[in-house]
Order: C-alpha cells, then structure tokens, then sequence
C-alpha cells in the first residue's frame, strides 16, 4: 500500500470516527434540581458567588421552611470538561477580555443546558448574571420538570379512571393509589417514610371562580380549596378539615396548561383543629369548551423531610396533563 492510500484510508475513517462521535449523543445524569456552577474558587467566594447563590438558591416560594431553588455544586473551572459533560445544566464562569451570554443545548450530553457568562470584569459578570437570571432559572426548571416526568413515565399506573371521569390524560407513577373517588371528584396518595405525597382532581362549573360577585379570583381559590377540604379531607381528630393557611396569603400566577388559561396557587395548608400542615400547589384551569373548571392539586405531609423535591414531582405530575378531545 503506498503513502496516498493510507492518507485517504486515514482520512476516511477519521471522518466517520469524528461523525459517529458528533451524532451519538450522552445522557445526562444528576439528581433533580441539581446545577454545576464552574468557577474559579476566587471568583466564587467573592461577588460573583455571592450573585450566583442570590439567584439560583434563593428560597423556594409556597414552602413552609427555607429550602433553595436549586442545589449548587461549584467546581473550579480547570474541571470544566467531566463536569460539564455529564450535568443537565452547568453555568461556565470566566474572567477574560470578550464579553458573553451563551446558551448551548445538548453540546455534550441531553437533555443539557449550558451556560457561558464571562467579562473582563467583576461588575460586568454580575451585571450579565443578573439581567440574565429569570431566562436561565426558566430553562433549567423546564429542563428539570421535563426530566421528571422522563423518569414518572418509566412506571406509569393505568389511568382510564381518569380519562373516563375527567376526559384527561395524567401521568401518575406507580406508588399512588386511589384512596377517596366521588362523582366528580379523585384523590390519590403516594405513602412515603414519614409522610404522604397526595393528587387532588376535581370538576367545578365554570362560573365559580371568575364570575363570583364581590370577590377576587384568590379569595375565590381559597374558598373552593376550603369547601374541598371540609367535604373530604380530614385529619385524625374530630371535626378536622383542611384549610388554606389563614396567617400567609397564597402565591398567585397566571400561566397555561395544554394550552388553557390556568391560574396557579402556592401556598401552605393547615389541618384545623388538628397539628397536621404543609405544601400545597393548586391549579385551577378554565375548560371553556366543556364550561367547566379542571383543579389539579398536589400537596404534602412529610414534617420530618425537606419537601422542595417531593412538590416538585407532584408539579411535574400536574404539569404532563392532557385535555381529551371528545370521540
């Protein structure tokens, strides 16, 4: 074999090597709402750390102890390459002469975020980190949910109940049962060590909530929650029901699932006359076709354990529900 043909056999079997190696594309791995930050450790025990910790482990909003957004590990940055490989979402954080915002999807591994921030200064890297926070939180909890429902979907239970008594699609992971059903109305239980993971489904008239007189859309939420909460859910004591929390008000958005205006509550629920409270995330979502409002409730009682994760399973639960057109 002469020179030219080992240069284009070599040739050859480079390009589909670096082709091969370019299309096969790693899983991420890493527990739920977990984030590689890679920075210098100067940099991290100054400013820029204490931005970056402001931002992303700032408390979760609707739980009742302090708990962060996300949990960060920093890593300095000569360990850029295994770290960034292997995490679903890593911030890259560097001190050099060109300023930068970038986003990369999937360069290494997926699903995968990752984020470049660098300047030629402190200030101008705080003030990137900063203006772009709110975009990068967004992404990494969308990845994050997506992620969770990934790993709910490997152990699905059947749900046609559902199907057949709502006209949606929910999917529910193995370990919840069904513990109280009524005409329109469903409740389904996850036992955990210590506690309790819990779906709410229920159907009300489309007028109960909007179109109440003399009555805001909040106030309107927590009267329906409470009326539930009489009608079904009760503690070990006499007389107990669950209330929204009276000494906190709620937190109030609105968004959109399946496409449908939804208006989403957090907050906290007590047990009235009884020492039961905890977490709560309820979603009212306006069914206009049907003219009816669809509630999807989670909430928790687990008073020995954090409960940022356990509310984020029952959020990414809420969040995979589909509307079933009519057959």
């Amino acid at each position: 074999m002469n020179k030219v043909h080992f240069f284009i056999i070599i040739t050859i079997f480079l390009f589909f090597s670096c082709n091969k190696r370019n299309t096969t594309t790693e899983k991420t791995s890493g527990e739920i709402n977990t984030i590689s930050v890679l920075v210098d450790d100067q940099l991290w025990k100054g400013e820029i750390g204490d931005s970056i910790r402001n931002k992303l482990a700032s408390s979760v909003i609707g739980l009742p102890q302090e708990e962060p957004l996300f949990t960060i590990n920093q890593y300095p940055i000569k360990l850029l390459e295994g770290f960034v490989v292997n995490s679903r979402n890593s911030i890259v954080i560097k001190k050099e002469a060109v300023s930068r915002f970038e986003i990369k999807k999937n360069e290494f591994a997926s699903p995968q975020n990752v984020f470049y921030i660098s300047g030629k200064s402190t200030s101008e890297i705080i003030d990137t980190i900063e203006k772009h926070s709110p975009e990068i939180i967004q992404i990494m909890r969308q990845t994050e949910i997506t992620e969770n429902q990934r790993i709910i979907d490997t152990s699905l239970i059947k749900n046609e109940r559902i199907a057949k008594k709502f006209k949606i699609a929910l999917h529910i992971p193995k370990g919840y049962n069904s513990v109280l059903t009524r005409k329109k109305f469903m409740w389904l239980k996850k036992e955990i060590t210590g506690g309790s993971n819990s779906i709410l489904i229920y159907q009300i008239p489309i007028n109960k909530i909007e179109y109440h007189p003399n009555s805001s859309v909040i106030g309107n939420i927590i009267k329906m929650r409470d009326s539930i909460g009489k009608l079904y859910i009760h503690g070990t004591e006499r007389h107990s029901k669950m209330i929204t929390e009276q000494a906190y008000s709620p937190y109030f958005f609105n968004t959109k699932l399946d496409g449908k205006i939804t208006y989403e509550t957090k907050g906290t629920w007590e047990m009235k006359n009884d020492f039961m409270s905890g977490p709560f995330i309820n979603y009212v979502i306006l069914d206009y076709n049907k003219g009816r409002i669809i509630v999807l409730e989670g909430f928790c009682y687990a008073p020995s354990k954090k409960k940022r994760d356990l509310m984020f399973e029952l959020e990414s639960i809420i969040k995979s529900v589909k509307f079933l057109k009519n057959k």
